[in-house]
């Protein structure tokens, strides 16, 4: 009622309690939370820290109904989650993925990914946000997205001409193929339902070695989530390129992908040889006068 969605905390949550139940224990112990954190075999400590959280925080609240309720104690299973780096698309590479978009063997989905994965490259929404938009957030006369973000906030993304007829396109032809759809979703699979994100994702995947494209030695494989990390490098980039005063753009940054302040954003930024060689030439005068 808050905002506050349990996701993946509910799911671990529930397996917890079932596994309590399942031994017949009856009060919530710190052994038991251990315990439960351990489970998978092989699994890394930052996992087994995120579950004993997530226990922990039922438990202190549980301790206001049975007093007998241990709250497991902080600093039990310590480990230090690092940020994975993200992957660049370079714009070679997004329209790589477009283009093996329309090799998929069915033209509604050849033409749903291809439209996805523009509309995500140029305005960094989130893969969940572009799933869910209806067809009426989508306003094509004034060329502006009605977008819901986490905690159900709703802002606006102004979009580029070329943006606005491109998803028109996309609409006329999805229309066509598929004039009776089981919803009002505006991205849609071939039987007419939204796309789901795991199918969303699976289908990247695909796409990401069609178009030849794989991490570096020693790095994860590309996600779509990426794609929002590349529009905020790129956008800071052709900031910089246009000579434009980047910190006073940054929270029109922040705004666009629903960000509450730059802090969130910087998130995003990752040091791009490109960026990092501009950045420098701004510093370069500074340097030279002191």
């Amino acid at each position: 009622s808050l905002g506050y969605r349990l996701a993946g905390q509910g799911r671990l949550l529930l397996d917890f309690a079932g596994q309590m139940d399942r031994a017949g224990q009856t009060r919530l112990t710190t052994v038991a939370a251990l315990a439960r954190a351990a489970q998978t075999p092989g699994s890394n400590p930052v996992t087994r820290r995120q579950r004993l959280s997530v226990v922990r925080c039922f438990a202190r609240h549980l301790k206001t109904l049975d007093p007998a309720c241990e709250v497991p104690p902080a600093g039990l299973l310590a480990a230090t989650a690092r940020r994975p780096a993200p992957y660049l698309y370079s714009p070679q590479e997004i329209s790589a993925l477009v283009h093996a978009a329309e090799t998929l063997a069915r033209p509604l989905a050849a033409a749903t990914y291809q439209a996805l994965i523009s509309l995500l490259a140029v305005t960094g929404l989130r893969v969940g946000e572009a799933l869910t938009l209806a067809r009426t957030d989508v306003d094509l006369d004034h060329g502006v997205l009605h977008v819901t973000g986490k905690y159900d906030k709703v802002r606006l993304v102004p979009l580029h001409a070329t943006t606005t007829a491109m998803l028109a396109s996309y609409s006329a032809l999805r229309d066509r193929l598929c004039p009776v759809s089981q919803g009002t979703s505006f991205f849609i699979t071939c039987t007419g339902r939204p796309v789901p994100a795991a199918l969303a994702r699976r289908t990247f995947w695909k796409l990401l070695d069609r178009a030849g494209i794989c991490a570096p030695s020693g790095r994860r494989r590309p996600r779509i989530h990426d794609l929002r990390h590349s529009f905020a490098v790129s956008t800071y980039l052709r900031w910089y390129q246009q000579g434009a005063d980047v910190q006073a753009n940054a929270p029109v940054l922040s705004t666009y992908p629903g960000h509450r302040c730059p802090a969130d954003t910087y998130w995003y930024l990752t040091a791009a040889p490109e960026l990092l060689a501009l950045a420098a030439q701004r510093l370069r005068p500074l340097t030279e006068e002191s």
